[in-house]
C-alpha cells in the first residue's frame, strides 16, 4: 500500500486522513476484507492516531469500514445490493441536479463563466491522461466533473448524500475501468452532457446522464464473478 504522507499545511489532518484512506479504499489499494489499524495508518500517513480515528468514524457512516471488537477495523466487503442501491440513488438525485444545472445555466453570469472554465479544464485533463492509463487519477477527475456540476445547484444536502453513496459505486466503477479500459467513452459522454447543460437542454441532459450512469451495468455480473473475493458471500 502506497499512501502519501499528509501535509500539515492543508485543511485539517482528519480531513486529509479521511480523503487519503477513502481514496485508497475506492481504488482498492485497501482491499475489501483487509484489516487496518489506526497505529499503522497513522505511521504511514505521518499523523497521530486521533486524525485516523476521526477518519474511521466518517468512513463508518459511509459503511466503507467496519469496526471489529478487539481486532481493529476491516475494509467493508463490496456488496452487489449496496452497489445497486447506490446506483439507484445516484441516478435519481443526479438527474434532478444536472437538469437544474441546465435550467440555471447562464453564460453571461460570472459564476457560470468560472464554472465553465473549471469544468473545461477537468475535461481537458481527462483527455490528456487517457494514454497514461492512470486509472486512479482518471477516477478522481470523473468525480471532479460530477461534483463541479452538482456545485451549480448550491444544494449542499444533496451533494453530501451523493458523495456518501459514491464510495460503494466507485469501487465497482474502478474495477470496470481496469477491465474495460473504456476511458475514451466516458470522457466523450462527459463532454456531451456538459454541452447539453451549457445550451440549457434539460431533456438531453437527462437522457445522456441516464445512459452514462447505467451503460455499464452489463459488466456487473462478470465482475462480481471474477472478483468474488471482494464481495460478501451472502447477500
Amino acid at each position: 500500500m502506497n499512501l502519501p504522507n499528509i501535509s500539515k499545511n492543508r485543511n485539517t489532518l482528519s480531513d486529509h486522513a479521511y480523503h487519503v484512506i477513502r481514496g485508497a479504499i475506492v481504488t482498492l489499494q485497501l482491499e475489501p476484507g483487509q484489516l487496518v489499524f489506526e497505529s499503522e495508518l497513522g505511521s504511514t500517513l505521518g499523523v497521530s492516531r486521533t486524525p485516523i480515528r476521526e477518519a474511521f468514524r466518517r468512513l463508518m457512516t459511509e459503511e466503507l469500514i467496519e469496526i471489529l471488537p478487539q481486532r481493529g477495523a476491516r475494509i467493508a466487503y463490496m456488496s452487489k445490493k449496496k452497489i445497486e442501491e447506490a446506483r439507484f440513488v445516484r441516478l435519481s438525485l443526479e438527474v434532478s441536479a444536472f437538469k437544474e444545472a441546465a435550467r440555471k445555466w447562464n453564460a453571461n453570469d460570472a459564476a457560470f463563466e468560472k464554472a465553465y472554465q473549471q469544468i473545461k479544464g477537468i475535461l481537458e485533463e481527462h483527455r490528456k491522461i487517457i494514454d497514461e492509463q492512470n486509472f486512479d487519477r482518471f477516477l478522481e477527475l470523473d468525480e471532479s466533473f460530477h461534483s463541479a456540476v452538482l456545485e451549480l445547484t448550491g444544494n449542499s444536502t444533496l451533494i453530501s448524500i451523493i458523495n456518501q453513496m459514491r464510495g460503494h459505486l466507485n469501487r465497482m466503477r474502478y474495477l470496470e475501468l481496469l477491465e474495460t479500459k473504456h476511458m475514451n467513452q466516458l470522457v466523450s459522454e462527459h463532454e456531451a452532457i456538459f454541452e447539453a447543460i451549457t445550451v440549457n437542454d434539460e431533456e438531453k441532459t437527462e437522457r445522456l446522464l441516464r445512459e452514462h450512469i447505467t451503460s455499464l451495468e452489463y459488466c456487473t455480473p462478470d465482475l462480481v464473478k471474477k472478483y468474488s473475493h471482494y464481495f460478501q458471500s451472502v447477500e
